[in-house]
């Protein structure tokens, strides 16, 4: 077995119990980027450094980790890193272009491109800084919540490096699914294998719950996200399951989250994952009745909420966690937070969250 030893008891495991479908006595909370930007503290421990040196410092991701949690009674903590090391350690060169956002220096453009990317991946050699920031990161956190690691998607990795950075289209990325399906899946299999070690990986280095990032599944339509993203999905939950019990390391909580992809919810209920996250454009009972019983789900408070008052998020709280109902329920934002939020907010949602759901738990 890889996984370090002697780690800290965990004190509180709410998180995983509710992702398991456990019953608990309130639900548990945590924020997509919730380690980011609108931190006074994280702009500062950034400001000096490359963000992707800062990715690869074990010591920085774990400051970045743990910052919110000093803030916030989260439930969860997820490790402070970037989708795009995945295409990175695949030998592509991506820069962070203040304000772009990730650049690729050299794009997938021809069929061709594909034989540049490296075939077979060490993903100990290439993303190790992301398991000793995990590490670290467990070790640090002595027990007070769970800690999450993640990866992008296939498709969603896929789209990066064919565009070379964000589009609002995904043009190139998806005429390459009309007019090279071949080369298309060859680059998503390669991508499935790094994203399965990968993941693995994490939880060998402490990782207690996985999440996967679909963040694009919205430029898909039903017939491509069947094709070319959702195989992928369910081949990585199914292979990390099996190669972490041939390693006998802990059969760790999954969730998948496909920004926007309503039209596959009753799929993704069924494609392996224990937990399905959900973005704030789907009725918490609309959600519901298309996942069914067996899976827990994850969200969706549109983030732009938190811009109203302390009140007004309150309210909204309350009626989410009346439509999801506070079991078998991971409270989140449909999306990740944005930069100009105020932490105040941040923490109002966090405690209406813990609040009303113990409140609902007693009547």
């Amino acid at each position: 077995v890889r996984s370090p030893k002697g780690f800290p008891k965990l004190k509180n495991d709410t998180f995983l119990r509710a992702a398991r479908g456990e019953e608990t006595e309130y639900t548990p909370v945590w924020c997509m980027r919730q380690a980011g930007r609108y931190l006074p503290e994280f702009r500062e421990t950034r400001a000096a450094q490359d963000f992707f040196a800062t990715c690869r410092s074990p010591k920085l991701c774990c400051e970045l980790t743990l910052q919110p949690l000093r803030r916030f009674p989260l439930d969860a903590a997820i490790i402070f890193s970037d989708i795009l090391v995945v295409p990175q350690a695949l030998g592509m060169e991506v820069v962070m272009v203040p304000g772009k956002g990730p650049t690729f220096t050299e794009p997938l453009k021809e069929v061709e491109d594909l034989l540049k990317l490296r075939q077979k991946v060490d993903v100990t050699a290439e993303l190790g800084y992301v398991f000793q920031a995990i590490t670290l990161t467990r070790h640090s956190l002595e027990g007070r919540v769970p800690l999450i690691g993640f990866s992008g998607a296939p498709w969603t990795l896929m789209s990066y490096m064919v565009e070379g950075g964000g589009s609002t289209t995904m043009a190139k990325a998806k005429s390459w699914l009309y007019r090279h399906p071949e080369a298309s899946h060859r680059l998503l299999r390669l991508l499935a294998d790094v994203v399965t070690d990968y993941l693995v990986g994490q939880v060998a280095a402490g990782a207690q719950a996985l999440q996967l990032f679909e963040s694009h599944a919205g430029h898909l339509g039903p017939e491509q996200f069947q094709d070319f993203a959702l195989p992928y999905i369910r081949d990585i939950a199914q292979a990390v399951k099996s190669k972490l019990k041939e390693e006998a390391l802990p059969l760790v909580p999954m969730i998948i989250f496909a920004k926007d992809a309503h039209y596959a919810l009753r799929d993704l209920a069924h494609a392996g994952y224990e937990v399905v996250g959900l973005d704030w454009t789907i009725r918490p009972q609309e959600a519901r009745a298309q996942t069914g019983k067996d899976v827990t789900l994850q969200g969706n408070l549109d983030p732009c909420a938190l811009y109203a008052s302390k009140e007004k998020i309150g309210e909204l709280v309350k009626k989410m966690l009346e439509g999801f109902g506070t079991q078998r329920y991971i409270a989140n934002l449909g999306h990740g937070l944005y930069p100009d939020m105020s932490p105040e907010h941040v923490g109002a949602f966090v405690e209406a969250v813990h609040a009303h759901s113990r409140h609902i738990n007693k009547h």
